[in-house]
């Protein structure tokens, strides 16, 4: 399959929801080296993501992501709670959420679903698997899908 795109379209912003330090730096280092280029923010736990998405506070300035990365296993709000908070909200529910999450439980895939998450993907724990998923996620959601202004 051959994705074409316009290399003066400005970088996709992508919103990872995600606590463990070490899933972030291999996120940021495999989304460096994609074909699409990206702006990358992160939110260290549920709080933090929905804080960052209603600009509350210190995130008076962040960017409305394009794509958000949502992890389910998160301090202090669930995934499944950001998730339900979000595609709640008028303003913030056009934002395609994939959950990026290591469960691969039947009960968290149908919860994702029915909170209206747009794709449940299971993180794999070999390396090149992981890399291999950032790769079709990248290349799906930003190269093939057209996804909606979102103005803010």
């Amino acid at each position: 399959m051959t994705v074409t795109t316009d290399v003066s379209a400005r970088p996709m912003k992508i919103l990872l929801v995600e606590d463990n330090p070490s899933d972030v730096a291999l996120t940021r280092t495999l989304l460096g080296k994609a074909m699409f280029p990206s702006q990358l923010s992160v939110a260290w736990d549920g709080e933090e993501a929905l804080a960052f998405l209603r600009r509350d506070d210190a995130f008076q300035d962040s960017p409305t992501p394009d794509l958000i990365l949502l992890d389910l296993n998160l301090p202090r709000k669930s995934g499944l709670e950001v998730l339900e908070e979000l595609k709640a909200d008028e303003e913030l529910r056009r934002i395609p959420v994939v959950v990026l999450s290591t469960s691969a439980a039947e009960r968290d895939v149908a919860s994702a679903y029915e909170r209206h998450t747009n794709a449940y993907v299971t993180k794999p724990v070999d390396l090149d698997q992981f890399a291999l998923i950032i790769s079709a996620i990248e290349e799906f959601w930003l190269g093939v899908c057209r996804l909606p202004e979102i103005a803010k």
